[in-house]
């Protein structure tokens, strides 16, 4: 199963809010052990979402699943001497701390490096550990801001705001695969490593075809007016006659000609590749669009050899027959109701295995879990 991938593995999480929590559930949905150090007020996403009855958010909830929670205060004493045990026995830290926290904490590098050489140290940050921008503040907005991930996307009057947050998502799978390959180096090197993983540059990764295309000369990103972000009529977001969305991303000839054949409109098949952006084309897709519901156009083309799907509500995706299918999406009834997609990967022909709650520990537990010796803090 793949809940036993990294069986054995300990990671500590420091982070805080979704990035850093979403790379460790990541792990321990791989079957990582992942203990979530929090201050003695707890992770700020406690209270950041939907609060349950009692007073702790679902998003917090449902992102720190399958892991274990212990409060220590690491600028106190007994705090960094807990800590500093459990960093011995750790295989993965995971902080998203600004630059320099981690020194004034007491924990350095060459700090780090003395107590665990092996630990593969994972520092997801919104900019980056060097750079003239290293300390400043910023969220998912702004980095998509930086990194590319407006410039281009939105409509020709405006950018728009992704929703899930594009960087934070993607960052946190950056920093999973990155612990990962530390890891797996681990033996050869016979040392862990230092990642110093960036969520501004976790969308900036995704251009090099658009500042190629930039180069070329008629070829420059432009919002809606390139082959893939609104120029193209084939490719595009159309209104439904019940002010329902539904979209089309038919790049190749043979499913556009399909689709011109279902609506009965032949003369568009030699149009698809007329100049971008192809305002008169996607004009007339649209008037075509408005004259029937989306539930009508499921019915004429949800079964057609063409690239073609409504725009789903959330209350139709968990029920969806794919997604049914697929097993990608639990929900729990009852007071505190709460849905999960769980990690999108089959293994062996099994589908994802469903996480468990997480839990709240004394570090008292949390070292006797991990088996530290009281008096080195070793690895046994």
């Amino acid at each position: 199963m793949i809940d036993k991938f990294l069986a054995g593995t300990r990671v500590l999480d420091l982070s805080q809010f979704t990035p850093g929590p979403y790379t460790t559930q990541i792990l321990a949905d791989l079957g990582a052990d992942v203990l979530k150090v929090e201050p003695p007020k707890g992770d700020p996403q406690r209270t950041d979402g939907p609060l349950d009855a009692d007073g702790v958010s679902s998003w917090y909830k449902v992102v720190n699943r399958s892991k274990s929670i212990v409060k220590l205060d690491l600028k106190s004493h007994d705090g960094r001497r807990d800590f500093t045990k459990l960093l011995a026995r750790a295989d993965v830290l995971l902080e998203s701390f600004r630059p320099g926290v981690m020194d004034r904490l007491g924990f350095s590098r060459e700090k780090l490096d003395e107590i665990n050489p092996q630990l593969v140290h994972c520092a997801l940050s919104g900019w980056g550990q060097t750079g003239p921008y290293r300390l400043r503040p910023g969220h998912d907005l702004n980095y998509m801001a930086f990194g590319g991930g407006l410039v281009a996307s939105g409509t020709a009057e405006t950018p728009v705001i992704t929703n899930p947050t594009i960087a934070d998502y993607s960052g946190g799978l950056f920093a999973a695969t990155m612990v990962l390959a530390a890891l797996a180096a681990r033996p050869e090197r016979r040392k862990g490593a230092f990642l110093d993983v960036s969520l501004a540059e976790a969308p900036l990764s995704w251009l090099t075809l658009n500042l190629t295309d930039n180069l070329r000369k008629g070829h420059e990103p432009r919002r809606g007016a390139n082959n893939y972000n609104g120029g193209l009529a084939c490719y595009q977001v159309y209104r439904t006659a019940d002010d329902r969305f539904v979209t089309l991303g038919v790049v190749e000839e043979k499913f556009w000609r399909d689709f011109c054949e279902a609506v009965k409109r032949p003369e568009w098949i030699p149009r698809q590749w007329e100049p971008v952006p192809q305002h008169a084309l996607i004009a007339e897709l649209a008037a075509l669009f408005k004259t029937r519901t989306r539930d009508q156009w499921d019915a004429l083309l949800a079964e057609r050899e063409t690239c073609y799907h409504a725009v789903l509500d959330f209350d139709e995706l968990p029920e969806h027959p794919h997604i049914k299918a697929r097993r990608m999406v639990m929900r729990e009834s009852g007071d505190n109701p709460f849905a999960e997609v769980l990690l999108p990967v089959w293994c062996d022909g099994a589908p994802p295995p469903r996480r468990r709650p997480y839990r709240e520990i004394e570090p008292a537990e949390a070292l006797r879990d991990w088996r530290v010796d009281e008096k080195e803090g070793a690895r046994r």
